[in-house]
């Protein structure tokens, strides 16, 4: 498998984005919403076999010394082949001296202690559409 790695959104599909979203049930937005998103962050992963995208991923930061990774995704049936790893790699990489937050899916928890991430004790939310988050898993 011979994957491919981009940081620009220009010539990116949003379409796509939204289905490896979708597929990993991230995305609840539209397509210009994502494209808004991704356009506006500091920094974009995208992660293609041949002309597929597979995984995707992205960051907000002051650049001094704080950072959240959104967005984090990988199709569903190329998650466990490290595809994930690289996506979070290369965000960390464009902000070294920040901290990073960030919440992961009910469920993938592990995959981001495996990068060195710690659980907060004192991670507070609050969500445009707390109810589904709160039945997702995501707030108590």
């Amino acid at each position: 498998m011979e994957l491919r790695i981009e940081s620009e959104t220009e010539n990116i599909s949003w379409e796509q984005v939204v289905e490896v979203l979708r597929k990993a049930g991230m995305a609840t937005r539209s397509v210009e919403i994502h494209k808004r998103a991704f356009n506006n962050s500091h920094s974009s992963i995208f992660v293609f076999d041949d002309e597929i995208l597979v995984g995707c991923g992205r960051m907000i930061s002051d650049g001094a010394y704080q950072s959240a990774l959104y967005d984090i995704a990988v199709l569903p049936e190329y998650q466990g082949r490290g595809i994930g790893k690289p996506i979070v790699q290369n965000l960390l990489k464009q902000t070294p001296n920040c901290n990073f937050i960030l919440y992961a899916s009910p469920g993938k928890e592990k995959f981001y202690e495996k990068e060195n991430f710690k659980k907060m004790k004192t991670g507070m939310a609050l969500f445009v559409n707390g109810e589904i988050m709160r039945e997702k898993g995501f707030t108590e």
